[in-house]
């Protein structure tokens, strides 16, 4: 099972890295007419592009709901004490990274609209690039990137709706909160099969499409509403997580990345403009310094610890990691902006801050010597293996061993 979660991690990362490369270069050849007019060609009443970003994406974000709900109530956020220090790097880490970007446009009202673009980490990109550096990245890290993940994810959910919403539909919106209501009411009443909320879902994405508010939000509020029973092991939540989960790492966001990330680069002339150098620095330098220091703060001062099995230097390299921001950095940046330069200026500062952020991360961890003291201790192990450890005791020595939500 170790190993398997291993390969998945590199697997993802590794899909997700090539599509975001084919898009550039595609972007950057003689394909490139081809490769938009695809993009902008009409399906229905959408063009492919839209139904990538808003209808395809609902399902990432209806995982990333599913999961956010598993380990709140279930899984490693379940307590106070666990919820704290995530919370406070991951609150610092959204915070910095937007005032890098503020400072750096100068609060020029045109560019402003961008200041969510470098608040958001790419987990599946960080965990492929751990997954790659192999013992060299102690499982400890994996825990904290992902944990901080979740609230970074909360976070920016919050962040699209409140910030990027268009003008309100009250029917549109009305209809949508009865659907949601439909669907918790199934829950209460104990309706345990998948079907009936699978059912409404499409319906309700509709809703939500129409009332202004950005479609893919119907995702999160959908996974809210699917039954979680506490320490039950094969709930209706934890079976469509299961099942969403490949569909989405291995279909859904590379899709995304390919038809995204393709940006025609019109000179080194234009990576030196302040929309892209304001993201990439809010994304390598705010993301770095936000979440490194909330967490030496918060242990210097006794809020939360620091995790035991890790070093300094892990936990700075796992700072420099949430800086890769590259899925939800490049969807905030396409809400953000309607003049195509610049949407493909944030597209340019978003890759090359995450490409500066990756590279920087996986040195650092590289050239962290492991040593005894980064062996996770046997509380630690308990909650992140659960019963693998009690099968295999030498798990705890094995820092691949560690499972992946993201």
């Amino acid at each position: 099972m170790a190993a398997g979660a291993n390969s998945g991690d590199r697997t993802a990362g590794l899909l997700l890295m090539g599509a975001a490369a084919l898009a550039l270069a595609i972007a950057n050849s003689p394909l490139a007419h081809a490769y938009h007019a695809l993009l902008e060609a009409k399906v229905g009443p959408l063009s492919v592009h839209y139904w990538i970003a808003d209808a395809l994406m609902a399902l990432f974000f209806l995982l990333v709901g599913l999961e956010v709900k598993r380990e709140w109530y279930d899984g490693q956020l379940a307590t106070a004490e666990a919820r704290r220090l995530p919370i406070i790097a991951a609150a610092v880490g959204m915070a910095a990274p937007a005032l890098v970007y503020k400072l750096v446009t100068g609060f020029d009202p045109v560019l402003s609209p961008g200041w969510a673009i470098p608040a958001a980490t790419d987990i599946a990109f960080a965990l492929g690039l751990l997954a790659l550096l192999g013992s060299r990245a102690p499982a400890g890290i994996k825990l904290l990137l992902v944990t901080i993940a979740i609230i970074d994810d909360i976070g920016a959910v919050a962040i699209i709706a409140l910030f990027y919403t268009a003008d309100i539909d009250l029917t549109a919106l009305g209809t949508a909160l009865g659907l949601v209501g439909a669907m918790a009411a199934l829950n209460m009443f104990g309706v345990r099969k998948l079907w009936p909320y699978l059912l409404l879902f499409p319906t309700l994405w509709l809703a939500v499409f129409l009332s202004g508010v950005h479609a893919t939000i119907a995702g999160v509020v959908a996974a809210l509403t699917i039954p979680l029973g506490r320490g039950e092991a094969r709930s209706p939540l934890k079976l469509l997580e299961h099942k969403l989960h490949p569909v989405v790492m291995f279909g859904i966001v590379p899709v995304f990345g390919l038809a995204s990330a393709g940006v025609t680069i019109g000179g080194l002339d234009q990576l030196f403009d302040t929309l892209p150098i304001a993201i990439a620095a809010g994304l390598f330098v705010g993301k770095q310094v936000g979440v490194f220091g909330a967490i030496w703060l918060a242990d210097r001062v006794g809020l939360a610890r620091k995790p035991a099995s890790l070093r300094w230097t892990h936990v700075y390299g796992a700072a420099l990691l949430c800086g890769v921001g590259f899925t939800m950095s490049l969807f905030i940046g396409e809400l953000a902006f309607t003049e195509r330069l610049l949407i493909d200026e944030a597209k340019i500062g978003t890759l090359l801050g995450s490409l500066l952020s990756g590279i920087v991360g996986t040195v650092l961890l590289l050239m962290t010597k492991p040593t005894p003291d980064d062996a996770i201790e046997r509380d630690e192990c308990d909650e992140i293996f659960g019963e693998d450890a009690d099968r295999d005791p030498t798990v705890c020595n094995d820092p691949q061993a560690a499972p992946v939500h993201r």
